[in-house]
């Protein structure tokens, strides 16, 4: 429960209101993590939140990617480069992507969903010859809102990749949409097909429904569920969500668990 001191490395403007930081440990070595673990951040004086963590920093410590959203996460984003946070972690349930060995993959990720799955994107482009075919889906409010272009760009040489936004601009020449419209384009075996889906809980529900309309299966397609976390190892009670603490039992859970508690509004 105590935050640990961790120096801001690197701070990258993704976006207006999102910021990537990589983060050290100011001692000793950074534990180890699993892609869809998140960390407990915490802004000195202000409060901490939950947020996934997006990839692995070269010297041993951590990548997330910040969307100023609150007092928390607004205090997060304004850090520089060499002043110091806590972190607590690595917490939660994680992508298992040898559950998807020999299968095809569709990756669906919305808005800031792809921070989560960023660490699944890359294993699959180091090491897609374990995988079928492989088809990544990204959704986003505007072309300015995507997050991570250049490594899109990257992964677009080694598997489908397509991405859609709500409001394009003039220069915009992909798809227009929600991320839902690309479920149908995406060429898969819906038989021998694993699923990983991130982003608002509206856009995972008709994802994941769509994806099990066409044939694969629930248990198949993990989500990433979000909650209003506060102790991070399911003793406080907030994200407690049906029998689910999400921060224990989850954040990834497979969409056959997750469907019914879907519909559980937050309060």
């Amino acid at each position: 429960m105590i935050p640990v001191p961790y120096r801001v490395r690197s701070r990258r403007p993704d976006r207006a209101d999102t910021v990537t930081l990589t983060l050290d440990p100011v001692e000793g070595a950074a534990p180890p993590f699993l892609p869809g673990q998140f960390t407990m951040l915490y802004a000195p004086g202000v409060g901490e939140i939950p947020i996934s963590i997006s990839g692995h920093a070269r010297a041993g410590g951590y990548v997330q990617t910040v969307r100023a959203v609150g007092a928390v996460s607004r205090a997060l984003c304004r850090t520089r480069r060499g002043e110091i946070i806590g972190v607590r972690g690595p917490f939660g349930t994680h992508w298992d992507l040898g559950l998807a060995h020999g299968l095809d993959v569709v990756v669906a990720a919305g808005g800031l969903g792809l921070a989560p799955l960023r660490p699944v994107v890359r294993h699959l482009a180091a090491h897609g010859s374990r995988f079928g075919r492989i088809t990544l889906l990204v959704g986003s409010r505007t072309p300015s809102t995507v997050i991570y272009p250049r490594e899109l760009a990257r992964w677009a040489r080694d598997f489908d990749v397509l991405v859609t936004v709500d409001h394009p601009d003039r220069a915009w020449r992909g798809p227009t949409g929600l991320i839902t419209k690309l479920v149908g384009r995406a060429v898969f075996d819906p038989a021998r097909t694993y699923a990983f889906v991130c982003g608002p809980e509206i856009m995972m529900r008709a994802t994941a429904s769509l994806l099990a309309d066409r044939g694969v299966r629930p248990g198949r397609i993990a989500l990433s569920l979000e909650r209003n976390m506060k102790c991070g190892i399911g003793r406080c009670g907030h994200c407690q969500l049906g029998p689910l603490f999400t921060c224990a039992d989850g954040p990834v859970v497979t969409y056959d668990m997750a469907a019914p508690l879907l519909e559980v509004r937050q309060l």
